[in-house]
């Protein structure tokens, strides 16, 4: 939950008046680098979540996470878990190098509004793929692609643009997103 990538990210939604919550799976708090299972890491949102309702019941509640934590809340989400929200962050369509393994199953059965931001470069997310994906979801499923950003949304020096101008574009989107789709959000997670 404090590596630097969440951290810009943070800070990026609460300057535009988004609470985040952020939390660290077991794997990460055991100090393993190999991650827990599929059902362990939906147990640890679903426990954060169910306090977060409990603190502040009228709020709009917004599940997501970046790449493996946003794969879990997507999970969770469509086999039914209530939210307003669900906004995924460098969504792993595939694992690197094998786009034949897509991780697009569940997806059709999310209800909620749903952003899925990634980058064009993403090695996680091929842009053919995902489109593809994306022209077979439900409406409430919004696709955004930054620019040539990748996995962890950093981009070329190259390409003339900076990564902090990235994190402001996924900050106004997402926040473009809550606005129009979900309301008016007291906390996001």
């Amino acid at each position: 939950m404090n590596d630097r990538g969440m951290t810009a990210l943070t800070n990026v939604f609460e300057a535009r008046d988004l609470r985040v919550v952020r939390f660290n799976f077991p794997y990460t708090e055991k100090g393993s680098r190999r991650p827990d299972p599929m059902p362990v890491l939906q147990s640890r949102i679903v426990d954060v979540a169910t306090r977060l309702r409990a603190e502040a019941p009228d709020a709009a509640l917004i599940l997501g996470g970046r790449s493996m934590g946003g794969r879990a809340a997507s999970m969770l989400v469509a086999d039914g878990f209530a939210c307003d929200g669900l906004l995924l962050l460098a969504y792993p369509l595939h694992p690197a190098g094998k786009p034949e393994r897509l991780r697009d199953a569940h997806l059709a059965a999310i209800t909620v509004p749903t952003l899925c931001v990634n980058g064009t470069r993403d090695t996680l997310c091929r842009r053919d793929l995902m489109d593809a994906v994306v022209a077979r979801l439900p409406d409430n499923f919004r696709m955004h692609w930054i620019d040539g950003a990748d996995h962890g949304f950093h981009v070329l020096k190259s390409s003339g643009r900076f990564d902090v101008d990235v994190l402001r574009e996924i900050g106004d989107v997402t926040r473009d997103w809550i606005g129009r789709f979900v309301g008016e959000p007291a906390r996001a997670s």
